[in-house]
């Protein structure tokens, strides 16, 4: 995205509380609720705090800032991240740049060499925050570079976000019900993971830890964004099954004070299956659909990805759900080294045959495994033999398919959802063009899809953002 920048040549004083820009770059399409609580927390300690979401805002703000901390939970924010940063460093060349989120933390080798970040904080941002604003305003110049400590993990004494002056819910996605949308917002209950997928950015800065965000604050958050119009929750934890517990006193306390609510949640397949004797009450409360993990259908890729479940598993947790009419909404990982044509052919017949086209989000049947550095499969056995270069432009390991067809497949089957993605065409037309594609590469005769269309407003329920990278 094109960063408009202007030069700041008075800088504000270094002493007392400093002035202070929060950046959001890129969140699922959701009012960022990482830098809402960094901000306040920041904000009891005094700092003038400025907030930017370059999700859904250009202009960088024309202001001398003593600190930028930019938010890089994914990898799209990261790309972005680096972008401004550029441009703050030529705009407010005396600005300390941090960065906080996964994807800056396993990234930081790359941007302390490419004097991008002065600073890069892992774990828990909140306390680390305060105390560089600290050490800021009584040192002001903390030398050079460079350095960076082991993620913080220890639970601050999490304040309510401040969404106040965050861009407002109706710049976001909205969730979507019969035909009908509402304003959707999103919150966290709990940090890190559990579980050490392979493949996922969490397991490094977390080593299979979470946390929890006291219910009090949830609550004070979630009554915060019913207030700004909002009708609908995401939780936004990695996995919101982590501590059913938990999850299940957050739930009922917001069926209690907002009963009109809906929710989505996250969850692993394996939570879901372990934890089904929750979803009857999810159900009365107002979940309206849950995402999972599911990835691939193939048993050695699962396990490569240290997923926790079977094929199998996958397959009863979709029943599981819709059971108590929670659709599943499937995340994939159809694009790594391991997966054959065989195996994506496996992938489109479970759309087809569980009459998911509705609820598999055409972006999904595109994902290729991203590598970045510091990932638990830059030293795994079964990655070693397909990984090359560090593309430090991409943010990830290179790496190529041992079957050239299944590059070819991601190139046509990318091409085909960006074009959907544009035009925002029907889901059973684009779903059609993939099984096209795979067709025309597998060298298969066409045939129809045994998939219906139906009416959006028949639909099952959704947010309007559905890129989940």
């Amino acid at each position: 995205m094109p960063v408009a920048t202007t030069r700041i040549t008075n800088l504000e004083s270094r002493s007392g509380p400093i002035r202070i820009l929060l950046v959001s770059c890129y969140d699922l399409g959701r009012q960022p609720v990482a830098v809402a609580s960094a901000g306040a927390f920041l904000e009891q300690s005094g700092h003038e705090v400025d907030y930017l979401d370059l999700a859904v805002e250009e202009d960088l703000p024309d202001r001398p800032y003593r600190l930028i901390g930019f938010s890089t939970p994914m990898h799209t924010a990261l790309r972005v991240a680096v972008q401004a940063a550029a441009a703050f460093r030529r705009s407010s060349p005396g600005a300390h740049i941090t960065f906080f989120g996964y994807y800056g933390w396993l990234n930081s080798e790359m941007l302390f060499r490419r004097s991008l970040a002065d600073s890069v904080l892992g774990g828990e941002p909140e306390q680390q925050l305060q105390d560089l604003a600290g050490r800021l305003a009584s040192a002001g110049d903390l030398g050079p570079p460079g350095g960076k400590s082991p993620p913080q993990l220890t639970r601050p004494e999490y304040p309510v976000p401040n969404r106040g002056r965050l861009p407002a819910l109706e710049r976001y996605a909205r969730f979507i019900e019969g035909g009908q949308t509402r304003l959707a917002g999103a919150v966290e209950t709990t940090r890190g993971c559990k579980v050490m997928c392979t493949h996922c950015p969490i397991p490094p800065v977390y080593g299979g830890k979470f946390l929890a965000v006291p219910i009090d604050v949830v609550m004070a958050d979630i009554g915060n964004l019913v207030q700004a119009g909002a009708g609908h929750i995401t939780f936004a934890d990695p996995d919101f099954l982590n501590g059913p517990t938990h999850a299940r006193q957050v739930v009922r306390a917001m069926h209690q004070s907002f009963p009109d609510l809906t929710f989505d949640f996250t969850a692993r397949v394996r939570h879901i299956l372990d934890n089904r004797d929750i979803l009857p009450e999810f159900a009365r409360c107002g979940a309206r659909f849950a995402v999972s993990a599911v990835e691939s259908l193939n048993a050695r890729i699962l396990k490569i990805l240290d997923k926790g479940h079977t094929p199998e598993d996958a397959r009863e947790a979709v029943r599981v759900l819709q059971a108590h009419n929670i659709p599943m909404r499937p995340s994939l990982l159809p694009f790594n080294p391991w997966c054959s044509l065989e195996d994506y052919e496996e992938l489109l017949d479970w759309v087809e045959e569980e009459d998911l086209v509705q609820q598999v989000d055409p972006v999904q049947l595109s994902i290729r495994l991203l590598v970045p550095p510091g990932s638990l499969l830059t030293g795994h056995p079964d990655m070693t033999p397909y990984i090359k270069n560090l593309d430090e432009d991409r943010l990830c390991y290179t790496w190529s398919h041992p079957d050239p067809r299944m590059d070819r497949l991601h190139q046509e089957v990318t091409a085909v959802v960006e074009a959907a993605a544009r035009s925002e065409e029907d889901p059973y037309r684009t779903y059609a063009q993939i099984r096209s594609a795979f067709d025309g590469i597998a060298g298969k005769q066409p045939s129809p899809t045994r998939v219906q269309p139906v009416r959006e407003a028949d639909g099952p329920p959704r947010l309007t953002e559905n890129w989940f990278c």
